[in-house]
């Protein structure tokens, strides 16, 4: 492990360790020993699970997502692992592969002799072999760096800080005694959202990490780069029809957060490799749109951007052209689009809170005058119904997934209503047979498809019976294209075979918001 990387890990595990000793040890101070017995319990539960967590996960790839473990792979990809594994003393690690189009890869285990790296087929089909060994090197840099021990070492504080939220709060007798435990308690909760946050600011730097690894490795940070581009961005004219691996014979952490791995390929590439237009204006909006940032806030992994300016850095270091040079200029600014959106966004639950605080006086009181709890409800209806037709606008156009790309005004709160038209290639989350959603392919690149009827129940059903007859048919999808940070449409109906299928949740939301209305015109009215 590199020494920056390991003094930074142990620095911030003493310090989620020093805040958990210190809620402990204030804990046992007010309260006696007795609280020390669960924050001990709790700790040897959240071990047990990690050292049996391993074998869970094997058995929920082979069952949930069909992955085939030991697979084989091609030779120049089991040749790079053996080179790597006996450079940095791992044992070969488990492969397994998910019959998948969407591409993917993330490794899980305890230790450098116990992990497992798992690719879908979608990576073969869209990368260079180059750019495979660069993914799955960015795999081997978490194994080598013992990113799974570290950060499960430090996952522990959090959990045990909740136990300890729960367990000191759960009963408040009003007592001296109970009050005690419920500052405690409510301390360690705010620890808790603390730590969460710094964890995942951990998390976001070994990702930094494992990309320098790669390609140190591979000697080529703009193998990565590529591959990150392909499979992130979505830009490649790779597809299962123009170049295929056959993974079961011998020819010649994840890579992304699983939240954000949705937009998958473009078809812009040149003699040069992916057109850099192309991913300039693929790199807009995590570059100029607020929510980007917050969206990183909250997240495992780097803005792809980032890390793609980050691999430019190291490309002198071997000779080569810095990958991407972002100059594109920004010709306004999108803060007061981003500050509208969060007002659209939280005052429909400002209003909501003021309902039930309204209702709770009128059940208490018996007053019977139920005219301002109307009124929350009225505007309760009016600004959620705001938002949700931002959220659903209407003005259907067709469009391609490079195009979509490119729209730098569009968040979760604000759609861009579109048509797009493509093959489904495979499921939203790669060969998880749970999952409803899809990835479409159409002449320009992949993106995600939320497939979300009313109830999730419906889902389901339609997971596991129905949706593999999809795969690979002709599809035409309307719908709303929205980030979050992941690109995705949100389909509302859908054509294939000349069937028009349609998803019921935008209709039944519209219904919903009209009985609302009517229920608080009838509540004010019921006052005169």
């Amino acid at each position: 492990m590199k020494k920056g990387l390991f003094g930074i890990s142990m620095i911030t595990i003493t310090c989620l360790y020093g805040l958990l000793a210190g809620v402990v040890i204030l804990a046992v101070l007010l309260l006696g020993g007795d609280v020390l017995y669960a924050i001990i319990g709790s700790i040897i539960v959240i071990i047990i699970q990690f050292l049996i967590s391993p074998w869970l996960t094997d058995l929920s790839m082979k069952w949930f997502y069909k992955a085939k473990m030991n697979a084989e792979i091609p030779e120049y990809l089991r040749v790079f692992i053996d080179e790597e594994c006996k450079k940095h003393n791992v044992k070969f690690p488990k492969i397994g592969l998910i019959d998948d189009g969407a591409p993917n890869a993330f490794t899980y285990g305890r230790t450098k002799k116990d992990a497992r790296i798992i690719l879908t087929r979608g990576i073969f089909e869209l990368l260079k072999e180059e750019e495979v060994k660069a993914v799955v090197g960015h795999e081997m840099g978490h194994i080598v760096h013992r990113d799974m021990l570290f950060m499960t070492a430090a996952q522990i504080v959090p959990l045990v800080l909740y136990a300890v939220y729960e367990a000191l709060t759960r009963n408040n007798d009003g007592d001296s005694d109970s009050n005690k435990a419920a500052i405690v308690g409510y301390i360690a909760y705010i620890l808790y959202i603390i730590c969460q946050y710094i964890i995942l600011w951990l998390s976001r730097t070994r990702e930094y990490y494992a990309d320098e690894f790669s390609a140190n490795e591979i000697k080529s940070p703009n193998a990565l780069a590529e591959a990150l581009v392909k499979v992130g961005f979505g830009l490649s004219t790779q597809s299962s029809s123009n170049k295929k691996h056959d993974v079961n014979k011998n020819n010649a952490l994840g890579i992304f957060d699983s939240k954000t791995s949705k937009s998958l390929t473009i078809s812009a590439m040149d003699e040069k490799g992916v057109s850099k237009d192309k991913i300039k204006n693929a790199m807009k909006w995590e570059m100029w749109n607020p929510w980007a940032k917050w969206f990183e806030f909250n997240s495992t992994h780097p803005l792809i951007s980032k890390r793609l300016q980050a691999l430019s850095k190291l490309s002198t270091k071997y000779n080569q052209e810095p990958y991407i040079v972002f100059d594109l200029k920004k010709e306004e600014s999108y803060v007061d689009d981003f500050l509208l959106e969060i007002f659209i966004a939280f005052l429909p639950a400002l209003f909501l809170i003021a309902t039930l605080v309204c209702l709770f006086i009128n059940i208490n009181t018996e007053d019977g005058n139920f005219m301002y709890t109307g009124i929350g409800l009225l505007l309760t209806t009016i600004f959620g119904y705001i938002k949700f037709n931002r959220a659903h606008k209407k003005g259907y156009k067709e469009t391609t997934v490079s195009d979509l790309l490119g729209e730098v005004k569009v968040s979760h709160i604000t759609s861009v209503p579109c048509t797009l038209k493509g093959t489904i290639i495979g499921r939203g989350n790669p060969g998880c047979i749970f999952n409803e959603d899809f990835v479409i392919k159409d002449k320009t690149g992949i993106i995600f498809l939320d497939y979300n009827q009313p109830l999730n129940i419906i889902n389901k059903i339609f997971a596991l019976f129905k949706s593999k007859e999809y795969f690979d048919k002709e599809v035409e999808v309307e719908g709303w294209y929205r980030r979050s940070p992941v690109p995705y449409v949100e389909i509302y109906k859908y054509t294939v075979d000349g069937k028009v299928k349609k998803i019921w949740t935008y209709s039944l939301s519209k219904f919903m918001y009209f009985i609302l209305f009517a229920i608080s015109i009838f509540l004010i009215l019921c006052r005169f």
